[in-house]
């Protein structure tokens, strides 16, 4: 199924306000404008903006157009609000991505397992871990379970490169929401073997459970990541208070 036209929009306007084409604080192109770059309707690039809106790259100025809020950030940013594969967030940042997958398994949710990730007793899983690397250097261990039924063929050759990728492109699947929670944990034997802690011995870990457009969870996901080489952000809002 192609992609609706404001995706492809809020795809562009992204990648030009990350590579400073549309610079911090300056404003973007006015909507009539837009509308003729992109050959499309008013409505469409409206749901463009509200796109990066929600994800903290602009900001609607009430009948003075939208200004740019983005600013890059000297370490690795990974977003907690919106939904961002590896490979997404590599490209974003203009870092090179690569990924080792350590482990591949089919199995099935015991009582314990489906208890931690939130799958049904007896579901049948794949199992995976994958080293994530930038410029070279192996920074974030992913635990991976999806539901076999939901991501079918997944293989140890699509795991290296993007599952999200497949999910949405050959399943067709539409991904919708994530619930998760952050937490700072002591560093296992596993992440000291796999990852370049140096003397650190703890961990950001990010655990996240994800739901597909009918609200049934496909994924559930632990990214443990070197504390010194990565930020979190989100975007809020606050609501008028009565």
């Amino acid at each position: 199924m192609p992609k609706a036209k404001f995706d492809s929009i809020y795809h562009d306007l992204k990648q030009r306000i990350e590579v400073g084409e549309y610079a911090f604080q300056s404003q973007l192109p006015s909507e009539n404008q837009l509308t003729q770059i992109y050959a499309c309707s008013r409505n469409t690039i409206r749901r463009a903006l509200t796109g990066l809106a929600t994800i903290g790259y602009v900001q609607a100025l009430q009948g003075r157009g939208v200004r740019v809020i983005y600013q890059p950030v000297l370490q690795n940013e990974f977003t907690i609000g919106g939904i961002e594969s590896f490979k997404e967030s590599a490209e974003r940042n203009q870092m090179k991505a690569s990924t080792i997958v350590i482990y591949f398994e089919e199995v099935t949710a015991d009582k314990s397992l489906a208890q931690k990730t939130g799958f049904p007793e007896g579901a049948l899983l794949y199992h995976i871990r994958r080293i994530r690397c930038l410029n070279g250097k192996a920074l974030i261990l992913d635990i991976n379970y999806f539901r076999k039924d939901l991501v079918p063929g997944l293989t140890k050759a699509i795991a290296t490169d993007s599952i999200y990728e497949y999910i949405e492109g050959p399943l067709g699947m539409t991904i919708t929401t994530s619930r998760r929670r952050m937490t700072v944990e002591r560093a296992t034997r596993e992440d000291e073997v796999f990852l370049s802690l140096g003397d650190y011995n703890c961990l950001a870990v990010i655990s996240g459970q994800t739901y597909n457009a009918d609200g049934i969870q496909f994924e559930y996901t632990q990214s443990r990541h070197q504390p010194d080489y990565f930020c979190f952000k989100d975007t809020a809002n606050r609501k008028k208070q009565i």
